[in-house]
């Protein structure tokens, strides 16, 4: 939700006439970590809002998908924060459209000091969802002039795939590209509050989940530095899905799929360095 402290302005890039967008915050305490800087879910809920603002300025977002029972959801994100915002800091975040075809749409994101200055940068694709036959309605059906499709390059590394984790007890020969767990899987049964607007389970929820693979002193002597998730399938009310880890020193790859026939919802991994305890 866009606060009171919240600007919103149109900018052109550098050398060209395609517009970006950008938003300025106040970071509060209700929105940071035990770390008192800004937590993931707060900062995918600060992309998710500017990607919602500056599609809905374009005459292209939700308010204009009702009428054709569309809405956009995300497919793919991935962050790379160098540091995260303090509390009672203030910052930016500034999110441009890198490619457009007849499936899916990539945006990108920068998110900056109270001095302009980057401190991480984000990638995004989303696609429409039909949301009465729950299938990718494809974006041929909307238009969106060529100029605002931006030549601007994203420094951070595009969305990538990621093995799927099996319990550490699954028999040999382990399914191609897939990793035993390193540690015993969660189960969680999917409630109201984790659902959305579309009735389906919010891409905040999911990063909470996936933060919470993680112990208190883990968070406490290193920092997440590239989350990168792909998302299956929808999430729904009442699921039960196991959530599975598997660590290769500070790379940990997660996996989360449906208890009852083992279909994946979502896979991830996350990427962390030591912080400075001096």
């Amino acid at each position: 939700m866009i606060t009171p402290d919240s600007t919103d302005k149109a900018t052109a890039a550098a050398g060209n006439d395609v517009a970006e967008f950008t938003q300025t915050f106040f970071l509060s305490a209700g929105e940071a970590n035990a770390q008192q800087e800004m937590s993931l879910p707060s900062l995918t809920s600060r992309i998710i809002d500017i990607a919602t603002a500056h599609a809905n300025s374009l005459g292209i977002g939700n308010p204009a998908m009702e009428a054709r029972g569309c809405g956009w959801v995300l497919s793919r994100l991935a962050i790379e924060m160098n540091r995260y915002p303090k509390v009672n800091e203030t910052y930016s975040v500034t999110t441009w459209i890198e490619s457009w075809n007849r499936h899916f749409s990539v945006r990108d994101f920068m998110i900056a000091d109270a001095a302009g200055i980057p401190v991480g940068y984000a990638v995004s694709v989303w696609m429409v969802l039909d949301t009465r036959t729950r299938e990718n309605a494809g974006l041929s059906h909307l238009s969106l002039p060529e100029c605002m499709v931006s030549s601007r390059k994203c420094p951070a590394a595009r969305p990538g795939r990621h093995p799927v984790v099996v319990d550490a007890g699954h028999e040999d020969p382990l399914p191609c590209g897939a990793v035993r767990a390193t540690a015993p899987g969660v189960v969680r049964t999917f409630g109201y509050a984790d659902l959305d607007f579309y009735r389906h389970v919010n891409t905040v929820r999911y990063v909470t989940m996936l933060l919470n693979r993680f112990s208190l002193r883990e968070m406490d002597e290193t920092q997440i530095n590239r989350l990168d998730m792909a998302f299956m399938r929808e999430g729904r009310y009442d699921e039960p899905v196991t959530v599975l880890r598997a660590d290769s020193g500070l790379h940990t790859v997660l996996s989360m799929a449906d208890c009852a026939d083992g279909t994946p919802l979502l896979s991830a991994s996350v990427s962390r360095l030591p912080r400075n305890l001096s």
